[in-house]
């Protein structure tokens, strides 16, 4: 029994075993962090809502560690169950037409939610759904579909360009002007050209692509009057025609969480500007509060974590079986990282608000659902790496034939072979 535990023990290599784990760490670490601080922030929001003796304080917390229970399941089964290599089939098709109808129902068909300008949920039954945060995932993997077909040869050129931008960009365009979510159309575009660079498309090819997606993000900013208004009170949160208290008062009011919080934080529980001074605490600006109770050394604990997760995605990635494991296991990595370093980025004033959450602690179930599901595909990818590195030393163990050094013949044999 010992040797077959020995034997079991060596099944997993440490340089698939090692990111694995990293992964898993990093993400469970995350989602800790995201239910104390959803508590932390949301219980003061419903406190405010209604009467405390008849409001559930840890109804919003309760919700999301629902929501975390649900894609840890979903993660579960896209990991052990269902190999990275079924979305090189059709299957990948029918993920992105459902990926698609949603798309088209919640920009179309009117059952979207309107808040903040935009049309982005769907109503499904007494949950909000929205179809943008699982689009991503369906254009990372057809993405790497048809690269991986373009390098197999199966597809010319003309109709690879032309199904790039029929099955990626359309979607990617339709999330943009139809939707009005540039943060969405922005990680969306990160994740395919990741999937680009990782398929090894010529430098100058991805060159091209990202000055035409500077020129579309500058149309798409210059062409929206509320996007300009966004861009100019980003520049100078304190000059928004109302000194302050208008569409520069989020932004304001997160600096000042930031600078309140010093090195050490004023303690879990103790913020401040969660009392309805800083809007969307729990969701957008969740890192803010986290700066705050937690300090510099929180919110650097918070940017450590997400980049040990890159690190140990790209690990993964780089670990990969073959190039679309690669373009699969990167892209996601990347695109979470992306977003998380976005929202940062948008929190301290460094980027113009584009309303996106912060990866598996921001309060809000699709955005959790998928992200979990992003490292079930992930992990799918790593479990197809062990078993190729399983297959690989069976095979070895099994040849039976080796290259022998050749003996040297013995004196009495050179004199015999120089007699004759």
């Amino acid at each position: 029994m010992a040797a077959r535990g020995a034997r079991g023990a060596r099944e997993v290599p440490a340089h698939i075993m090692g990111p694995r784990i990293i992964l898993l760490l990093t993400t469970l670490a995350l989602l800790l962090l995201g239910f104390v601080m959803v508590y932390s922030t949301s219980s003061v929001i419903a406190l405010s809502t209604g009467d405390p003796a008849e409001v559930n304080p840890m109804a919003d917390m309760v919700g999301q560690v629902k929501y975390a229970a649900v894609g840890i399941v979903l993660a579960i089964i896209l990991w052990k169950f269902i190999p990275y290599t079924l979305w090189k089939s059709n299957a990948v098709w029918i993920v992105w037409g459902v990926a698609f109808v949603l798309l088209l129902a919640t920009a179309f068909m009117g059952v979207g939610e309107d808040e903040w300008g935009a049309s982005r949920w769907l109503a499904v039954g007494g949950a909000s759904l929205q179809p943008s945060e699982f689009a991503k995932i369906a254009l990372v993997l057809v993405a790497a579909r048809l690269f991986s077909d373009f390098r197999d040869g199966q597809l010319t050129v003309s109709t690879f360009f032309v199904l790039i931008f029929l099955l990626v960009l359309a979607p990617v365009l339709l999330v943009l002007v139809q939707q009005s979510d540039l943060g969405t159309a922005m990680i969306c575009v990160v994740g395919i050209v990741a999937v680009m660079w990782l398929g090894e498309v010529p430098t100058r090819v991805i060159v091209v692509v990202l000055l035409a997606v500077v020129a579309l993000g500058l149309v798409g900013i210059f062409g929206s009057e509320y996007r300009r208004a966004r861009l100019m009170v980003f520049l100078n949160p304190w000059n928004d025609g109302e000194g302050g208290y208008g569409t520069g008062y989020q932004l304001i009011h997160s600096l000042y969480a930031i600078s309140g919080g010093g090195l050490f934080g004023v303690g879990l529980g103790n913020s401040h500007e969660k009392f309805l001074y800083l809007t969307q605490s729990d969701t957008d600006f969740i890192f803010a509060i986290i700066a705050e109770e937690l300090g510099l050394v929180g919110a650097l604990a918070v940017i450590v974590l997400f980049l040990l997760f890159l690190y140990a995605g790209m690990r993964v990635a780089r670990s990969a079986p073959d190039g679309f494991g690669t373009m699969i296991a990167g892209g996601l990595t990347i695109m979470i990282a992306f977003q998380a370093f976005l929202n940062i980025a948008m929190v301290i004033g460094w980027f113009p608000v584009v309303g996106k959450p912060l990866p598996f602690i921001s309060s809000g179930g699709s955005s959790l659902i998928a992200s979990l599901m992003m490292v079930g595909l992930i992990l799918s990818v790593s479990q197809g790496s062990n078993v190729s590195e399983v297959y690989e030393r069976r095979r070895a163990d099994l040849r039976v034939v080796r290259a022998e050094p050749a003996e040297p013949r013995s004196g009495s044999s050179r004199a015999r072979s120089n007699r004759r």
